[in-house]
């Protein structure tokens, strides 16, 4: 089978997983080392990079990076926090199921365009820089709102 196939499969199912977490997430308190956490354990991935065959042009490199920045700008957006009894809580968001699964399709569509011009290890340092780059500001962003709330909730005692 086809390493484009197989890894486009395995990205659905990712997708599917992100879902879930997400949900489940949404159900408990969240603090700052769960909103941290996640881009660091997804940075040992960039191992990949020592071998060659996943190594990016400086060209690459940037779009990758500015294409993953603008699609975090949707998470961003539909990542909110509210505080009920006493606990920071991630807001459930209709919209955000809608922004993963629109995300996976459009980089399901990209790979299947660009598998046809680009080495496979290639495009696989491409994608999983995409999304880092998505990630990072993502996380950046929802910590920075974290903090605030969790300022205003020490205030209050």
């Amino acid at each position: 089978m086809n390493f484009v196939v197989v890894s486009s499969i395995g990205a659905v199912f990712m997708g599917i997983l992100a879902l879930f977490v997400r949900m489940k997430a949404a159900k408990k308190p969240t603090n700052a080392l769960k909103i941290i956490l996640p881009p660091v354990f997804m940075s040992s991935g960039a191992l990949m990079y020592v071998v060659p065959q996943f190594r990016l042009t400086p060209m690459e490199i940037g779009e990758v990076v500015i294409v993953g920045m603008l699609f975090s700008i949707l998470l961003i957006k539909t990542s909110k926090f509210e505080i009920r009894e006493n606990e920071i809580y991630l807001k459930r968001s209709k919209a955000f199921m809608y922004i993963l699964v629109g995300l996976l399709i459009v980089r399901l569509g990209l790979k299947t365009i660009l598998s046809t011009t680009i080495d496979f290890g290639e495009l696989s340092g491409m994608f999983f820089l995409l999304a880092f780059s998505m990630i990072v500001p993502w996380r950046i962003a929802m910590y920075l709102d974290y903090k605030k709330l969790y300022r205003q909730l020490q205030g209050q005692h």
